[in-house]
């Protein structure tokens, strides 16, 4: 079967054309002006622009955390996505403590198999460290889990500094990458244990106990034993101009680091953390929301081809789960939805108030996250040879955020009220429409992807 979208506008990681693209099957077999096939169902994209199936590497679907469950699973979660233009997600297959790599994968593979509908991959969690564990590592890049993930706070994930250069080094021998979450747990902690001596549980004080100087500790002291053990770097949901400046150093020391930041500290700020209960609850997250100026400072660095990728860290409850913590900050459940909505508050925020380009915004979301996450050139591009994985968006649409119109399993919107241009009309997964006039059409048809080592 084939398709040719024709008079779309092609957006890639250089710049944007006037080109038709023609599908046969999965894959795309010509790109060009004027193409013309007789056996080609032709699809007329004029005024469209159309880019490269996005990828989101940052999600939790079907997450146990903080004693719950994420509103999303697979099901929910890759609907939403293929709305927002997202064909392929990277989600966090969590080893626990006690589990084996091999049984970790397999457990979340159950969660997605048959049930998603955009490609999907997995970052493996480590949170146990032992030679198994180590020899292990082999069978995870082999099986196409060539990303990993660690965390620097939550007792029940976190690894110590001795582990992370063991890991490290180990992942520099297989050529994996990893990702990390820079947070100082002592000293949030610490700090926890300050505000509830004065009787401090208000939603106000989430983000004093986790300030921006735990984040910039952490990836200094990261940064400084990635430098030991000479390997390349990701640090995850980047939100602050100390943790950037951290970023800087380490780069100029001749080291690979490569950043991701997440709508959330573009658009928000801590001030709503003030607003009285439950409004204040949405917005809890980890890291939390920043001052303005460290958005400025994001934004920035964004324009200077600084950050790498924008992710979502889609992590959602309803706010029936957001109110175990009314009166105890420390137990609301950190997390927000956001795989819908990026692409569109991309464009609408960046692109249209020209704080990034279309290209860049096509290497954010698609080229970039495709090469550093190994399924670059299948994905991440609109070319001959590759998974014929494309958004058709419509430049001229508007609209605006509401949770009575969202595709996610949760009662609100964090960016309710948000007025949007652009919107995803049509999406097509390895040639399959599965959105069409904005509404999904074809669902369960994701695949596993297997992923090579990073290329950025």
């Amino acid at each position: 079967m084939k398709t040719l979208l024709k008079g779309g506008t092609l957006v890639s990681g250089e710049g944007a054309l006037f080109q038709d693209v023609l599908i046969e099957d999965e894959k795309i077999i010509k790109t060009g002006e004027n193409l013309s096939d007789s056996d080609a169902q032709i699809v007329d994209v004029r005024g469209k622009l159309l880019f490269p199936g996005f990828i989101d590497a940052h999600t939790h679907f079907n997450l146990e955390v903080a004693g719950t469950v994420t509103a999303d699973d697979f099901v929910t979660g890759s609907r939403a996505a293929l709305l927002g233009g997202t064909t392929t997600v990277i989600d966090f297959a969590t080893q626990y403590h006690g589990e084996s790599l091999n049984e970790a994968f397999a457990h979340w593979l159950t969660k997605a198999k048959d049930k998603s509908s955009c490609d999907y991959g997995f970052h493996m969690a480590i949170s146990d460290w032992n030679g198994k564990i180590s020899d292990e590592i082999q069978d995870m890049i082999d099986m196409g889990v060539t990303s990993f993930k660690l965390y620097m706070t939550y007792d029940d994930v976190m690894v110590n500094d001795k582990e992370i250069y063991q890991i490290l080094k180990r992942l520099k021998e297989v050529g994996g990458i990893t990702g990390v979450h820079c947070e100082n747990s002592g000293v949030i902690k610490a700090l926890v244990e300050d505000k509830k001596r004065l009787g401090h549980n208000e939603t106000v004080f989430h983000p004093q106990t986790r300030p921006y100087q735990v984040e910039a500790e952490a990836m200094d002291r990261l940064l400084r034993i990635a430098e030991l053990a000479d390997s390349p770097i990701i640090v995850v949901h980047l939100t602050s101009k100390a943790g950037y400046e951290e970023a800087l150093k380490a780069r100029n020391r001749g080291q690979k680091v490569y950043l991701e930041t997440c709508p959330q500290y573009l658009l928000l700020d801590q001030s709503l953390y003030e607003l009285p209960l439950p409004e204040s609850l949405k917005y809890v997250i980890a890291p939390p929301l920043r001052k303005v100026e460290d958005r400025d400072c994001l934004w920035a660095a964004l324009a200077e081809d600084q950050i790498q990728t924008v992710s979502t860290d889609h992590c959602s409850f309803n706010m029936q789960q957001k109110l175990m913590g009314e009166n105890d900050f420390t137990k609301i459940p950190g997390g927000m939805p956001g795989v819908e909505d990026r692409a569109v508050l991309l464009y609408t925020y960046g692109v249209k108030q020209g704080r990034i380009t279309l290209p860049q915004m096509c290497r954010l979301l698609s080229e970039n996250p495709a090469k550093l996450y190994g399924a670059y050139p299948c994905k991440g591009r609109i070319a001959v040879g590759g998974d014929a994985d494309i958004v058709v968006f419509d430049p001229n649409a508007s609209g605006v955020i509401s949770a009575k119109t969202q595709a996610y399993n949760t009662d609100y919107a964090p960016y309710e009220g948000f007025e949007t241009l652009g919107r995803v009309e049509q999406v097509y997964l390895r040639g399959l429409k599965v959105v069409d006039e904005h509404q999904v059409v074809l669902e369960h048809t994701g695949s596993f992807l297997k992923r090579d080592k990073f290329s950025l």
